[in-house]
């Protein structure tokens, strides 16, 4: 594997001054992972997760296209108002049947069950955005083989009571308003692996993901050729591996492949809070935060006030904003658990590994790890004490004191 240790300064969007030097760009060639097989003992599950999101995404992008364009496309509301499409049943659907045929003891745990789909005439629909996404040789899907992929995710499919468990936990969309929203707004695929109550792999897919600054590839140092930037970013993390990230090839048409190299992924070094870029949920606003005690919140980076922090406008879905602090865009996302609020394991599962493994950490609001094993019969909802704190870890434990002591006089 020819890697490059490349000692240029790495800018990171929205940083107003570059990473250290110690933060290095490593780039290596694309393969199916960029790094040796026997550093990661869950390579095999990996590099398949890997081949399904890149997949998954494609289908989204396909989909999305049908649905702006007038071809039939149909979205519509779920029992909880969250939008939903034909892109979130068959992400899952194909996630499930391509995954099962590799791993079939391994269970999934999914957002969407099968019911929908025959309430609202869309199994057809469904069925035909898969079987273009599956392996080659798929060609005797049936309906019912769709519908059952989807419910081997849904919440009836398994039961799995107080023993460690090993299974995977999917989002096929995380961020549908931004799905929606047209060709800015972020959304992502996600999907993990879980071993006995550790997160040990992760994968997002993000479509619409935009590079500020055209990364550097391997080929582009050694040659100094020009590279266009592209849109689109798959990042993946192995537990002990770092978190990596690629440009996504199904969004860069066919010469994609001279394209692709890997790049590490490091959380951002601030570690005065005042100059922290924020994220928060799309549900809440800044002043339902506790450090809103402490600081005012602006959108404007040009003008941040002694007293103000940076809040990044970054709409739609929570995996999103584990994206931008795993990759260095944002130092904190902090989300409030409020009481009403159902907290789902497939929203934040994949967002942990990819940022401990960039440098970051992710806690409750008290300091304690996710719980993703809480859930004894389903494994799909966690219970986050007052919420859930992502940050670069410099700036995390400074954090968690201003909660701790703006929550008490609250």
């Amino acid at each position: 594997m020819d890697v490059l240790h490349h000692t240029s300064r790495f800018f990171c969007p929205h940083l107003s001054s570059p990473i250290p030097l110690r933060r290095r760009l490593f780039a290596v060639r694309s393969s199916s992972l960029p790094f040796p097989n026997e550093k990661a003992k869950y390579h095999r599950e990996l590099e398949a997760a890997v081949d399904v999101v890149e997949r998954a995404c494609r289908l989204c992008i396909d989909v999305k296209k049908s649905l702006f364009s007038g071809e039939g496309g149909r979205i519509l509301e779920k029992n909880d108002q969250t939008p939903v499409t034909v892109a979130d049943f068959g992400v899952q659907a194909l996630v499930s049947l391509e995954l099962g045929k590799f791993f079939p003891s391994i269970p999934l745990v999914a957002e969407e069950d099968s019911a929908f789909l025959h309430e609202n005439n869309l199994v057809n629909s469904v069925f035909s955005a898969v079987t273009d996404k599956a392996s080659s040789g798929d060609t005797s899907l049936t309906h019912d083989d769709i519908l059952e992929a989807i419910d081997r995710g849904g919440k009836d499919s398994f039961d799995f009571g107080t023993k460690p468990a090993t299974y995977w936990v999917l989002d096929p969309i995380d961020g549908t308003k931004g799905f929606l929203k047209g060709t800015e707004a972020l959304y992502v695929v996600g999907l993990a692996l879980v071993v006995e109550g550790e997160i040990v792999l992760g994968v997002m897919g993000c479509p619409n993901w935009q590079e500020d600054k055209p990364l550097k590839s391997t080929a582009e140092v050694q040659g100094n050729n020009n590279i266009v930037a592209g849109s689109g970013i798959i990042m993946v993390a192995h537990v002990g591996c770092g978190t990596w990230a690629k440009k996504l090839s199904s969004v860069l048409g066919t010469s994609a492949k001279t394209l692709e190299f890997w790049t590490r992924c490091f959380v951002d070094s601030c570690c005065l809070v005042h100059e922290a870029r924020f994220c928060i949920s799309d549900s809440q606003t800044w002043e339902s935060i506790p450090l809103s005690a402490l600081f005012n919140a602006t959108t404007d980076a040009d003008s941040v006030g002694d007293k103000e922090v940076l809040l990044l406008p970054i709409c739609c879905g929570s995996l999103c904003k584990y994206l931008m602090v795993a990759s260095g865009r944002a130092s904190i996302f902090i989300a409030q658990a409020k009481a009403q609020t159902t907290i789902k394991a497939w929203d934040h599962a994949v967002g942990v590994i990819c940022v401990h493994e960039a440098g970051g950490k992710v806690a409750d609001w008290e300091g304690s790890r996710l719980d993703f094993g809480a859930d004894q019969v389903g494994r799909r909802i966690i219970y986050p004490s007052g919420g859930v704190l992502v940050t670069n870890g410099s700036v995390h434990d400074t954090i968690l004191d201003m909660i701790t002591s703006t929550s008490s006089t609250v």
